[in-house]
């Protein structure tokens, strides 16, 4: 039994071994073409490369006849669409000249409109403030005028007034001087009191000459010493003391050169204020006013009817 064993595994080696070796030989059988092989798979390989150049020329042939037709259906599809795009092109620019045209129909219309409307409000603007222009220059004249009118009055009636002095002044001057020349003195002086007062009256307006009332002052202080020959210095103080010779220190004046004894009883109403020493100012006294001292008096100077005449023209 153990020998049939042993033989049996010399023998399954021995299989084992020599199996890989015949497979070996056989597959180097079959690795190894015949030349009838070789030329069988050359004449397949020519058939294919055949049937493949064939193949390939006519899938050329098909691909220029395709390109061929595409080339020429978008040939025809790009001129229909130019034609397309010009023919929409002049629609459209048609359409945008008459739109154009419309629309410019259309601005010019509302600017006529606009404007028409512009013009009319402007115009009645216009009109409203022109009135009101015109009512403000009207309110202006009416007022200026008012005013001119009323300073017009006053000025006539200022020239009245003027007027009226002068002639009044005129009147008594005659009439005074017609007294004297018949002796009535104390006529006369009173007379030429109210001249004066007339004189003194528009003085301020300058409508009679100051050389008048200096020599209404003469004339009256002239014809004291003939109505009162003893007292004519008393009368003289007297006159002067009334309010009517406030004011007329000038014609004072003037008249005190024409007449001799006249300057000393000026002097006398208004005396000089007392002098402070010198060196010694009063506190709160203010300093002391000098008055004009009258000149020594000057020969009398006759009135003849010229010189007159000139007093009462003035």
């Amino acid at each position: 039994m153990n020998t049939i064993r042993l033989g049996i595994l010399i023998l399954a080696a021995a299989l084992a071994f020599l199996t890989p070796a015949v497979r070996s030989e056989q597959s180097q059988k079959t690795l190894r073409p015949t030349p009838e092989d070789r030329i069988k798979k050359l004449e397949e390989r020519a058939e294919a490369a055949e049937k493949a150049a064939s193949s390939a020329a006519m899938e050329k042939d098909y691909i220029t006849r395709i390109q061929k037709q595409y080339e020429s259906y978008y040939e025809k599809v790009l001129n229909t669409q130019m034609w397309t795009l010009g023919i929409m092109g002049l629609l459209l620019t048609g359409v945008f000249v008459l739109v154009a045209r419309l629309s410019l129909k259309m601005i010019e219309e509302q600017t006529k409109t606009a404007t028409a409307g512009a013009t009319v409000q402007m115009r009645n603007e216009y009109g409203r403030a022109l009135a009101k222009e015109v009512q403000k220059l009207w309110d202006s004249n009416v007022a200026d005028n008012k005013k001119l009118k009323e300073a017009l009055t006053a000025h006539i009636a200022e020239l009245e007034q003027n007027l009226k002095d002068r002639s009044d002044f005129q009147m008594q001057f005659v009439q005074a001087l017609t007294a004297g020349v018949h002796e009535n003195h104390a006529e006369s002086v009173t007379i030429f009191r109210s001249a004066l007062g007339t004189y003194k009256s528009g003085k301020s307006r300058n409508i009679i000459e100051s050389k008048a009332g200096a020599t209404i002052v003469r004339f009256i202080f002239e014809a004291l010493p003939k109505s009162h020959a003893e007292n004519y210095a008393e009368k003289a103080r007297e006159e002067l003391a009334d309010s009517l010779y406030d004011g007329l220190e000038e014609e004072l004046a003037i008249a005190a050169l024409q007449i001799t004894w006249l300057p000393a009883l000026i002097n006398e109403r208004r005396p000089a204020p007392p002098e402070p020493p010198v060196g010694e100012p009063v506190a709160g006294v203010p300093a002391p006013v000098t008055t004009r001292e009258i000149l020594a008096p000057e020969p009398d100077l006759p009135l003849d009817e010229e010189s007159s005449c000139r007093l009462i023209t003035a």
